[in-house]
């Protein structure tokens, strides 16, 4: 007997839910699903889109896959239908069909609609081109393509307006400040955040953002937008004033995607009215979920109540629990805005005589804490920028717990348990992680399914894999359940290995490449990997291998990202950019005329300043590349790899009335001593004359600042991107040769210890200052001559890869390619025998 068809229209993380939760009772054996989704894509985490904005490591725009919840595989995997960027524009009740914008037709026999919700865009003059596009430099912030198409807007412009104080607009105002940008937030009314925050609150967080170099405008109502040259170039505010800008975000809201319900004769109010079993009012096999579902006239913008939706969809739909029944959600919300914690649950303030309201303030440390009781029970709570009592104050509100007397206790540790007992004492219904709407109860079965560490858990769970906020909290909940099962947290051996397939870590990696001569991707796999080849393996083991062998080992290119293998940095059209070595950031005008030739001779799109002092040509094509560097006659400057890349200097004693030491001499010799030295990670170095920092060495990976007569602060671990980080003093030596050598010393041991990907603004708190000193100041272990020995192989062994333009290593290396866009995907059609095929490479697809 052929299954019921399972359509579900919308591939967000509502839907995306809800389809885990039916198969997860079985519901893949019940019927045949398919699922239309508007973005090109596998199901995503839109929580972290923020931090694709911020250009957090772990989820650069070109490296997104921390921030898939299922990705392509996954529908495969399950017998899933993906229309993947497909579009449903109507639903045909009657027959039982719905109709793609790609002319596809499906017949269902029950459907689910979760089409979520969509950026308001206020009517505002100037905003729109037309009924269809924006005025260019104008975004909204609700899609993974939003937030890359902000950063690559971004990249060319310095000043940004958001418009909305809410929590999507200052997390949109953080990311684009992580750049370096000049950011405003403009709120119509007093209070930002002001669906979560009181007026005090809010107030506390202004101070908080405007420490941070984000300016806020509350009590502007934004009335226009200006124009030039055909982008946006200013807000103009409805009193008549107005504030220049390049680019201008709008988070003002949002607004339920109900139109499919509109015009398929469903009853829409705020969005698609739905009963206790979030069916449709007007047809029981239809189903709506998530933002585009009204229910008991609620629309939830929150994850948590929408993992609950798709729960009691989930029974039903599956005949699991026929009589499940969702009666709405009491919110209650931990996150983190704009690098700061802020929990809030239930109402407000008071709102009648006798409600009990307790506050504590201390704004110069940005914390606001609140309370409120009515009839000995908790109805609200707000906290800022100190949580710890968010989980005891969450169990109190959701279940009504008796409170302590004195009031205020609720608000310190003194009230009820502290963080491990609360662990113990949380009923396991809790909500940890609202991001993936993880509960207590989740993570301890997990536990007691026999993961018993706390990386473990997460990575089964995906607790914590959100903003990161309640980390903590799964940590306490994961070490109270492995105890009270009689057994000890264990450490994540994984947590040290080097590679996710070779127990090993680093240090013994290292020597087991050298005893047994390793000099190959696939020998060290064939070696030592017990269960083969692991494709995240291979770019870290190359680097690796760099470091132990320098020059001396087997090239496989298929172990390297595409930017190392032709030694430029791809762009997001398939195109490459070129940056070539200006060595302490001084240059001469024979090469500024070359770059200025070479740019017309290869049509360059654009020539840009770097941030590193360096000329970047973006825009150059593959087969181009060899004949650039030809042209340029200049080595590479290794902007496009994991290496040491630049050192910045000021102008020093040449010029400077302030210099103390010759910053710009230094700086050169530094860069020409360890050009292009493999690394862990980027290696960002700078050079200042004197104390006022104008070259930034205070916040670099090695920074060195002169503070007498050519003697040096020799400073490591700084970082000035998504998080700013002051290094850490590790000596003051005199005299420039000093510095190479311990800047060399500390980069060798860097280099040899380092995880992968892991900067040294984390590398160094992780060792620690005082063992870095022990160890390469001091030389307590003795390993400071070897540590020497082996950076020298290192230079000694230095080659431009440029040079490669003149010998490429195979036919392809620069062989001209395809551009690395959005090709069209052509749907999988079902075979007779029930087998999914395709008529060509593409995605995974429909059915007839």
């Amino acid at each position: 007997m052929e299954k019921p068809d399972l359509v579900v229209v919308g591939n967000g993380m509502a839907g995306a839910r809800a389809v885990e939760e039916i198969l997860e009772r079985g519901g893949g054996r019940q019927f045949r699903i398919s699922m239309f989704g508007d973005e090109p894509y596998g199901n995503y985490n839109r929580i972290m889109l923020s931090h694709v904005l911020a250009g957090d490591d772990a989820v650069h725009k070109n490296d997104l896959a921390e921030i898939y919840l299922n990705p392509l595989d996954w529908y495969a995997d399950n017998d899933i239908a993906l229309y993947a960027g497909v579009r449903v524009v109507r639903i045909d009740r009657f027959a039982r069909k719905v109709f793609a914008d790609d002319g596809t037709i499906l017949s269902y026999d029950k459907l689910i609609i979760a089409t979520g919700s969509r950026t308001f865009f206020p009517p505002t003059d100037g905003m729109w081109l037309d009924d269809r596009t924006l005025t260019p430099g104008v975004f909204g912030f609700r899609t993974l393509d939003d937030a890359t198409a902000m950063l690559d807007y971004a990249a060319e412009r310095r000043t940004a307006v958001v418009v909305g104080g809410g929590l999507l607009g200052l997390e949109a105002a953080y990311g684009l400040q992580q750049h370096g940008h000049d950011v405003h937030v403009v709120q119509s009314g007093p209070t930002l955040m002001n669906q979560q925050l009181d007026d005090e609150a809010g107030g506390i967080l202004r101070t908080v953002v405007e420490r941070m170099g984000i300016t806020v405008h509350t009590g502007k109502r934004t009335a226009a937008l200006r124009a030039h040259d055909g982008s946006v170039s200013a807000v103009v505010f409805a009193d008549g004033t107005a504030l220049d800008c390049d680019m201008v975000v709008v988070t003002a809201g949002i607004r339920p995607n109900v139109g499919l319900g509109v015009i398929s004769g469903l009853t829409v109010e705020r969005a698609i009215v739905t009963d206790d079993q979030m069916r449709s009012v007007d047809d029981a096999d239809i189903y709506a979920v998530g933002e585009c579902a009204q229910h008991r006239g609620e629309v939830y913008g929150l994850v948590a109540p929408l993992w609950e939706q798709a729960t009691v969809l989930a029974n039903h739909l599956t005949g699991a629990d026929p009589k499940a029944a969702y009666h709405g959600s009491r919110i209650a919300t931990k996150l983190k805005v704009a690098g700061v914690d802020v929990a809030a649950m239930g109402v407000k303030g008071p709102q009648r005589p006798d409600d009990e309201w307790v506050r504590f303030a201390e704004p110069k440390r940005g914390i606001y804490k609140s309370v409120v009781i009515r009839d000995g029970r908790l109805i609200g709570a707000m906290l800022l920028g100190d949580t710890k009592q968010v989980a005891f104050l969450t169990q109190s509100f959701d279940r009504g717990l008796p409170l302590p007397e004195e009031r205020v206790e609720l608000l310190f540790e003194l009230a009820g348990p502290g963080e491990e007992q609360g662990a113990a004492e949380m009923d396991e219904s809790v909500q940890v992680c609202n991001c993936n709407g993880v509960s207590k109860g989740e993570l301890v079965a997990c536990v007691r399914a026999g993961t018993h560490t706390v990386g473990g858990v997460m990575t089964a769970t995906r607790a914590g894999k959100g903003c990161g906020a309640c980390k903590g909290l799964v940590r306490d909940i994961v070490e109270w359940a492995v105890t009270e099962d009689g057994g000890e947290v264990g450490e994540d051996e994984s947590a040290s290995w080097y590679v996710p397939s070779i127990p090993m870590d680093k240090p013994t990696l290292i020597a087991a490449v050298r005893e047994q001569n390793l000099r190959s991707v696939s020998q060290v796999f064939a070696a030592l990997a017990p269960d083969g080849e692991d494709a995240a393996s291979k770019m870290p083991l190359t680097s690796l291998l760099r470091v132990v062998w320098n020059g001396e080992f087997v090239h496989e290119n298929d172990a390297k990202f595409i930017n190392d293998r032709v030694h430029a940095n791809i762009q997001r059209d398939g195109t490459f950019s070129v940056v070539p070595q200006i060595k302490g950031g001084v240059t001469t005008a024979e090469q500024l005329r070359r770059i200025a030739d070479v740019a017309d001779k290869y049509a360059v799109p654009m020539i840009k300043i770097t941030g590193g002092q360096r000329i970047d040509l973006l825009g150059v094509r593959k087969e181009d590349l060899p004949g650039v560097w030809a042209d340029l006659d200049m080595p590479s400057g290794y902007a496009y790899g994991k290496s040491f890349r630049t050192v910045k200097s000021c102008v020093g004693t040449d010029f400077c009335r302030y210099g103390l030491g010759d910053s710009t001499d230094l700086a050169v010799k530094i860069e020409q001593q360890y050009q292009g030295l493999e690394s862990p990670a980027k290696l960002k170095l700078a050079v200042a004359g004197c104390p006022r920092n104008c070259s930034e060495a205070l916040v670099k990976d090695v920074g060195v600042v002169a503070v007498d007569d050519d003697r040096w602060d020799v400073l490591v671990g700084g970082a000035a991107g998504a998080s700013v980080r002051r290094g850490d003093v590790l000596a003051t030596v005199d005299g420039h040769d000093e510095v190479v050598r311990l800047a060399g010393v500390f980069m060798q041991y860097y280099r040899e210890n380092a995880r992968w990907l892991e900067r040294t603004y984390d590398f160094v708190p992780r060792v620690g200052l005082s063992e870095l000193k022990a160890i390469l100041v001091d030389d307590r272990d003795g390993v400071v001559t070897g540590l020497e020995e082996r950076m020298q192989d290192a230079v000694d062994a230095y080659h431009d890869p440029w040079q490669d333009g003149r010998d490429p290593r195979g036919p392809g290396q620069f062989a001209d390619n395809l551009p690395l866009i959005p090709l069209p995907q052509v749907p999988v059609r079902r075979a007779a025998d029930g087998s999914l095929q395709s008529s060509a490479a593409g995605k995974i697809g429909a059915r007839p």
